[in-house]
């Protein structure tokens, strides 16, 4: 029997909204490669949780073998594996220049 749907809500404390973007960074150990997830957030939430994803990737470390690319964000789709979610580039631009 397949899962019903849910409601996914934006990560940030108090906010009310449904999350529409997930903010994660591509990672791999050499073999296996995935998003590594920092949030989950709404369209007003987005900047906060980008830069919070980037202050935490700064301080990440890697062991031999691992990559780990900066953070982006990528459109939920339900439905859709972390594979095949599209990176919202000219969003990035744009949040990341009011920073």
């Amino acid at each position: 029997m397949p899962m019903p749907p849910y409601q996914v809500f934006c990560y940030t404390k108090d906010c009310k909204n449904l999350a529409k973007y997930k903010i994660a960074a591509r990672w791999s150990d050499g073999v296996v490669g995935e998003l590594k997830t920092y949030g989950l957030c709404c369209e007003e939430c987005a900047g906060i949780w980008l830069e919070r994803g980037r202050q935490r990737f700064a301080e990440s470390g890697l062991t031999v073998g691992e990559t780990l690319e900066p953070p982006g964000i990528y459109l939920l789709e339900r439905g859709l594996r972390d594979q095949t979610l599209q990176r919202q580039c000219e969003l990035e631009k744009r949040l990341l220049a009011l920073t």
